[in-house]
């Protein structure tokens, strides 16, 4: 799978400005660039390394989900990590 376009890391990087923004947060001691340099580093990131990612999967789900299955798997698991109630406005109740 392709690194996204422009037009989508420019989706997430106002998504994400939005969302902290409503949330009064903020990523210290950088810019609005900073941030968008990240969300196209990540994608970067994950393209570069998609088939590690896909490799660490049991075989049953590697050889049966979709790529969007295995991305919203990759999505719920690190934002459990970090932020279970965005996990359950996501996904509902989890628990």
């Amino acid at each position: 799978m392709a690194v996204m376009s422009d037009t989508d890391r420019a989706r997430v990087w106002r998504g994400l400005m939005r969302a902290w923004s409503a949330q009064h947060e903020t990523v210290p001691n950088n810019l609005k660039a900073d941030i968008r340099a990240a969300v196209d580093a990540m994608d970067t990131f994950l393209n570069d390394n998609a088939s590690t990612v896909n490799n660490a999967l049991p075989t049953a789900f590697k050889n049966n989900a979709t790529n969007a299955q295995k991305a919203m798997l990759l999505a719920c698991v690190a934002l459990a990590r970090y932020d279970v109630e965005a996990l359950r406005r996501l996904l509902g109740e989890i628990d």
